[in-house]
């Protein structure tokens, strides 16, 4: 067993707090340690931006298990190690000649962290991560293993968990046979412009994303359109926009290499599907993230409060993205109960004057804006926990499977558990 000090993210803006970081190399030894310690938390790939896994007591890391393959369980389902890393478990339904739905923009994220967070990726069709799994097997605060299955009572309390349920340590996703995907980049298109046909805009491909730096408040810099086969990529020419000349960063001007491949060329469904490759620090690296997730009803009023800061927001961000997602019922997901677009900010890494600006874009926000639960927040608790309206009904299932609060942690604790 190696415990030593749990370090920091990767981006480098959060130092984990822990009283030590433990390594078991079994799920019996896992088990054991979860049963005997009194503080428990659990270190996935660490990209949240947020103290989320901080504890006054220990940081479990699942990477020295021996992970399990990959397997289909069930037709249309796969069994998958929790602590995999999406890039890594790609491979591994290649070789079973099958696909998810749906990846995050960065593949180096574990499953997981993207399941307990309610992270995604984009499409009007397509749901969180979350919404493809099928079951979570979890250790208990007792050491025992659980597994809780769709359709099983409180099932969609379960599923985006913030770590507060138990240790996870597989999970059952839905997948489909293999295919392929094309992407293409776009420029010059104007807000007028995307707002006044955003349901087409969006629809235009099965994952749209815009980016912009917010230099200019009235422009987006970047439309990102990835469209499965045979769906070609959309002619955007009556909105104004034109296809890219060349390989894209999505923050303009950075080199392009860690980028997926563009230029409308078809290849693997995982090789599109991410903005950025496995093998490339992903993003700016050096950075911190903030994202708002607002009704799509709402995205007008967001997008105007963020042009009358833009001012204010262009001397502090890298790049700003903005895509869609379907609605679910899983409680503390954040397209829970509606259709959603997300506003997402990667910061450059100036904390105090981050810090110090926050508080106005989030005031000047619609109030439907739900904060991502792995990045960055200065609103209150108590705001936090309205915005989830299911927050209550959480923490009810929280006090019953974990009564003692090994699982809770500084942040969960700010926030009532």
């Amino acid at each position: 067993m190696d415990s030593n000090h749990p370090g920091s993210n990767w981006a480098g803006n959060i130092a984990y707090r822990a009283a030590e970081l433990l390594r078991p190399g079994t799920l019996e030894e896992l088990a054991h340690e979860v049963a005997s310690r009194p503080k428990v938390r659990v270190l996935g790939s660490r990209h949240s931006f947020n103290d989320l896994a901080d504890t006054d007591g220990v940081l479990i890391s699942l990477e020295a298990i021996r992970r399990a393959p990959v397997e289909l369980v069930a037709e249309g389902v796969v069994r998958v190690p929790a602590g995999a890393r999406h890039g890594d478990l790609v491979p591994e339904l290649d070789r079973l000649g099958v696909a998810m739905s749906n990846l995050a923009s960065l593949p180096h994220i574990s499953v997981a962290g993207a399941v307990a967070t309610g992270t995604h990726g984009s499409g009007d069709a397509i749901g969180t991560l979350s919404t493809q799994v099928e079951a979570i097997d979890f250790i208990a605060a007792d050491g025992s293993r659980r597994r809780v299955s769709r359709g099983d009572e409180d099932f969609e309390g379960h599923v985006v968990h913030l770590g507060a349920l138990g240790v996870l340590i597989s999970l059952d996703l839905n997948v489909s046979p293999t295919y392929e995907v094309a992407q293409t980049v776009f420029e010059g298109l104007t807000w007028e412009a995307a707002l006044g046909d955003y349901e087409a805009l969006t629809a235009s491909g099965d994952s749209v994303s815009l980016f912009t730096t917010w230099a200019d408040a009235a422009s987006v810099d970047q439309v990102w359109v990835k469209t499965r086969h045979p769906r070609t990529a959309p002619d955007l020419s009556r909105l104004g926009a034109h296809p890219a000349d060349g390989p894209r960063h999505p923050i303009p001007g950075a080199d392009a290499s860690p980028a997926t491949e563009q230029g409308g060329v078809f290849g693997p469904w995982h090789a599109r599907l991410p903005h950025f490759r496995l093998d490339f620090t992903p993003s700016a690296g050096a950075e911190i993230q903030a994202e708002y997730l607002v009704p799509r009803a709402d995205l007008p009023a967001a997008i105007a409060a963020i042009q009358s800061l833009a001012h204010l927001i262009a001397p502090l961000l890298h790049v700003s993205e903005i895509r869609t997602m379907r609605a679910d019922d899983l409680w503390l997901s954040p397209a829970y109960g509606r259709d959603t677009v997300g506003l997402h900010f990667t910061w450059k890494d100036d904390q105090e004057a981050l810090f110090n600006f926050l508080p106005t874009l989030e005031a000047a926000l619609p109030n439907s804006a739900r904060p991502h639960w792995g990045k960055v927040t200065t609103l209150p608790a108590e705001e936090i926990r309205a915005r989830y309206e299911r927050w209550p009904d959480f923490a009810a299932l929280a006090a019953r499977l974990d009564p003692d609060r090994k699982f809770v942690g500084p942040f969960l604790e700010r926030l009532g558990l």
